[in-house]
């Protein structure tokens, strides 16, 4: 890549780009929404939000000052962070609430993003992360699931034309708004018939005293605030 290249890489990035026409964001609303209700298509694209869950806690953990072991991603959409410190405190209820509230929380940060024409920055930012977390992966199917993802926003980012792009970062923040909900629900249900004992929202409870439910509804309203706060910069609202 020579300079010229590289400069024009980096207007991109740091520049703005026009949004779809208003019925195109709708569409890919829609398509994000059909990748999230039905039950076969959700056990594969799960894996994306088990990487931002995972991702989330991985994140918090090193924000927070803990140190980060490693993380799995295991073909059941399950995962696990490991992070070493201070079994309490506030660092590790931070970070044990980071995984459920990641996925929306990012996609409300890539709304912002796109909302303010930064459709090129937010490709670029994602393949970034994505990079970061490769590097904690400690098991071969992460690592396929996170080469996969990335692989496929390197290659929007690099040979896609700008308005591909654009219908791909829209696409993928909405799934992340929509998506960010379900893992919530379904863990309500979960804890409801008797599964999930040492789910986030338990072990949250072990830490603070605070009952379990309480931890699951705060989960839910970050995933609806995130929802309709996002939704509504996607709709220019």
């Amino acid at each position: 890549m020579d300079t010229t290249q590289i400069t024009d890489v980096w207007d991109r990035v740091v520049g703005t780009q026009p949004a779809p026409p208003s019925w195109l964001v709708v569409a890919t609303g829609l398509v994000a929404l059909a990748a999230v209700l039905p039950a076969g298509v959700w056990r594969v694209s799960r894996n994306v939000v088990t990487i931002a869950h995972e991702g989330g806690h991985g994140l918090v953990a090193l924000l927070t000052g803990r140190r980060l072991e490693g993380i799995r991603l295991h073909s059941d959409t399950s995962g696990l962070t490991v992070s070493r410190g201070r079994p309490t405190g506030l660092g590790m209820v931070l970070t044990a609430a980071a995984g459920y509230t990641a996925p929306s929380l990012t996609g409300l940060a890539g709304a912002w993003l796109l909302a303010a024409g930064h459709i090129t920055a937010l490709l670029w930012t994602a393949t970034a992360l994505l990079l970061a977390l490769l590097v904690m992966v400690r098991n071969a199917y992460g690592v396929l699931s996170v080469l996969v993802t990335g692989g496929v926003f390197v290659t929007v980012s690099w040979l896609a034309v700008p308005q591909v792009q654009a219908v791909f970062a829209y696409a993928a923040v909405w799934f992340l708004l929509l998506a960010g909900v379900r893992p919530v629900v379904e863990l309500h249900r979960g804890r409801r018939d008797g599964g999930a004992p040492d789910s986030d929202a338990d072990q949250l409870s072990r830490l603070t005293s605070t009952p379990a439910w309480v931890w699951t509804g705060f989960f839910l309203v970050v995933a609806l605030c995130s929802l309709t706060g996002g939704g509504r910069w996607l709709l220019a609202l």
